[in-house]
């Protein structure tokens, strides 16, 4: 794949500046690894594409703080109000990653390319997950080795093993 040129890494709210009217999704997400301390990971299969699994993700809305779509879509995706939990971390990881084109009319037209950004949540074991029935259909907890093995998305995988390498 060729080298995708660098794009700007936003710490607050992504402006919208020359346009009156967002035309798709903002190419700017976030991926939530939600962890237990075990640790234990938490996937959930897509409606859309079913037995393909991921963590928490979702594009960064006008006026947003990624912070803020990171707490945003764990609390859609799975019912978890992160607050509750020390809210979540940012890992300081970013991804560019080509958008599948099933999914790129969704986007600004000639959007091709993605930018997302790395997030962590901590959370008891014994919590209860409510997902968004027309986002997923199931979840499960694995540890991350099974739990990267699992997920479609290399940048997933990858965020996954992270927790693998911090416990060193």
């Amino acid at each position: 794949m060729a080298a995708t040129p660098p794009l700007p890494l936003p710490d607050e709210a992504t402006p919208r500046s020359g346009t009156s009217k967002q035309t798709g999704k903002i190419p700017v997400s976030t991926l939530v690894i939600v962890h237990t301390a075990a640790p234990l990971v938490l996937l959930i299969e897509r409606a859309d594409f079913p037995d393909h699994w991921q963590s928490v993700t979702g594009s960064q809305e006008p006026g947003e703080t990624l912070a803020q779509t990171a707490t945003r879509e764990v609390h859609e995706e799975t019912g978890i109000d992160a607050t509750r939990f020390g809210g979540v971390v940012d890992w300081k990881l970013c991804n560019v990653y080509e958008i599948f084109r099933k999914w790129r009319q969704r986007y600004p037209p000639g959007t091709t390319h993605n930018m997302e950004h790395v997030f962590g949540l901590r959370v008891p074991a014994d919590l209860p997950i409510a997902l968004s029935p027309g986002e997923h259909t199931a979840w499960c907890w694995l540890p991350p080795t099974e739990a990267a093995a699992k997920c479609f998305s290399w940048s997933n995988r990858d965020a996954i093993l992270q927790l693998v390498k911090a416990r060193r």
